[in-house]
């Protein structure tokens, strides 16, 4: 697994990065994951089950993304892969520099390579043009991508020029039972709405900004619980002390994963503003908790809960007051018992059920031929009269550097990683629970 997006970040990406390579390594598969540092978290470390992470030393730009090198990472990338015994890479977020060129070069190391897309992106604005180009010429010698919604891979289908067969819909997943509803928590008092998103321009803060004073002057009973950090923090701090809401709008700051259900229980509403989303699962995990769910109706939200479950509303300030008030009304009035929607989404929503599908793709994709030099070459030119060009030499000379670095350091010169003895562990860890499972 490759991607700029890991722990001690907090994000959709990372939490589904770390339980899919969980789910994996359970059903007997070998998983390292390949990210940069963060801080003094550098080198090597082993998490749960053995799960291996190289942290590598490279330079963060913006929003944990790294500077684009294309060549520099690769002697290191390739040393990881042979150490590790690598069959398959697994990128994941087009934001990922680490992602783009570690699905290059390792299909000009020859194997096998898939692409995770977690976001949705424009086609008029700039940024967005940039990115799409940049996705069509990693994506242009592809095995498969995968979606996480049926509206993310229309989006991806479209931004890349694929082929809709070569581009599967696995949605992401929530661990139920970490997200056990406790009505007893929420305070009888207040009707408690809670924010839990990156305070960003795309997650929707403008328009927070903007309901919150609204929902406060009409509801006196009603306050709001904000997790999460970002750029857009500071505009909530100013109309939180514009408007004198200090004792109704709480910001707890940056929330740790292990935090997230403590303070989802004390709400009775899960507000999500977002303008853009592929997945969302945030509002998943909300649900799971016992919330009533109040979102914007963009991406792939509407895909993701029951119509039971969550009240849409366009994002537009006056449409998302309707929505919040008729949640407030269904709350007061007790139309709906969002305590009972755990045992719903436990069974839609499972880690193990997106690890066989994706082993599936990972079968699929390994008794695929390797395409030969000329064909890549090919794939790249088919991106644009300039672009493709342009791409044409950049796959040659990582071909060539390639080439050099097997000259310089044989294959055969690289010491093989010691697996992790897993089956030991296991059985360490289930004589250790053990006893604790009899006095329960």
């Amino acid at each position: 697994m490759v991607s700029d997006f890991f722990y001690p970040n907090m994000g959709g990406v990372e939490s589904h990065l770390y339980l899919l390579s969980q789910c994996l390594i359970l059903r007997g598969h070998k998983v390292i994951i390949i990210t940069h540092a963060y801080g003094n978290r550098t080198g090597v470390r082993y998490l749960t089950n053995g799960l291996k992470v190289y942290y590598v030393p490279t330079l963060v730009i913006h929003n944990e993304a790294t500077l684009p090198t294309i060549y520099g990472f690769f002697p290191l990338f390739r040393n990881i892969l042979i150490r590790e015994s690598i069959n398959i890479v697994h990128g994941h977020g087009a934001f990922s520099s680490l992602c783009h060129e570690g699905i290059l070069h390792s299909k000009t190391m020859g194997l096998k390579a898939c692409f995770t897309d977690h976001s949705l992106f424009g086609f008029a604005d700039a940024s967005s043009i940039l990115t799409n180009k940049l996705l069509k010429f990693t994506l242009s010698d592809i095995d498969h991508v995968i979606c996480v919604s049926h509206t993310s891979k229309e989006n991806t289908v479209l931004r890349a020029a694929l082929s809709p067969r070569n581009v599967s819909v696995i949605p992401n997943a929530v661990v139920a039972s970490q997200f056990q509803p406790d009505p007893s928590a929420a305070d009888p008092n207040w009707i408690t709405i809670v924010v839990i998103s990156r305070q960003v321009y795309r997650k929707g803060m403008d328009l927070l900004v903007a309901v919150i004073p609204r929902i406060c002057s009409m509801y006196h009973n009603v306050r709001f619980i904000i997790g999460g950090d970002g750029p857009k923090r500071i505009d909530l701090e100013q109309m939180r002390e514009k408007h004198l809401l200090h004792d109704r709008v709480e910001l707890l700051g940056p929330v740790k994963h292990h935090q997230v259900r403590n303070i989802l229980i004390q709400g009775n509403i899960f507000l999500n503003t977002s303008l853009t989303e592929a997945f969302c699962i945030a509002i998943v995990e909300a649900a799971c908790a016992g919330l009533l769910v109040v979102s914007t109706k963009v991406g792939g939200v509407p895909e993701v809960l029951p119509s039971h479950m969550i009240n849409y509303a366009m994002p537009e300030e006056d449409d998302l007051m309707i929505a919040v008030s008729k949640a407030i009304q269904m709350i007061k009035i007790g139309e709906v018992d969002p305590s009972r929607f755990n045992d719903e989404l436990k069974d839609m929503y499972s880690w193990s059920n997106v690890a066989e599908r994706t082993e599936k793709v990972y079968d699929s994709i390994s008794q695929s031929q390797p395409s030969p030099l000329i064909e890549r070459l090919r794939r790249y030119y088919g991106c644009g009269l300039y672009a493709g060009k342009i791409f044409c030499m950049v796959m040659a000379l990582d071909y060539l550097f390639w080439r050099f670095l097997e000259f310089v350091f044989p294959k055969d010169s690289i010491e093989r990683a010691q697996p992790f003895p897993y089956k030991r562990y296991r059985d360490y860890v289930d004589k250790v629970e053990e006893p604790k499972a009899q006095l329960k």
